[in-house]
């Protein structure tokens, strides 16, 4: 059974960082694709970032890009999502997600964390 563990969210002030981590198991990373997206009140689950487990390939959202930073280790079968400059907007439920290559569109993946909530204090 695949399973995915989203850890690390918290309450930060605007500018501070944060790690989330994605831990799964039933399945080895090396063949999937890692996304994290992100669900605010009222809003659609967006896309943040993805990373290909096989190629190491990254992906950010143009929201993200230059702040977040994906990474995976692979032995611990564990997706790192580092986040730093936060601001006020990046407050959101975070999710992991994984399936066969990365996408924009939540659709496209069949495994799901639970969430983890990240609230940036202005």
């Amino acid at each position: 059974e695949v399973q995915l563990v989203e850890s690390g969210g918290g309450l930060v002030q605007a500018g501070g960082s944060l790690r989330l981590s994605c831990a799964a198991s039933g399945f080895t990373f090396d063949d999937y694709a890692v996304g994290w997206f992100r669900q605010a009140p009222g809003k659609e689950r967006e896309g943040v970032s993805c990373i290909s487990s096989s190629d190491g390939s990254t992906y950010y959202a143009d929201s993200v890009k230059g702040r977040f930073t994906i990474s995976s280790d692979n032995a611990k079968n564990t997706v790192y999502l580092q986040m730093n400059s936060l601001k006020p907007e990046d407050t959101a439920v975070y999710y992991c997600a994984a399936d066969a290559w990365c996408s924009w569109y939540p659709g496209d993946f069949g495994s799901w964390g639970q969430g983890t909530q990240v609230t940036v204090s202005s």
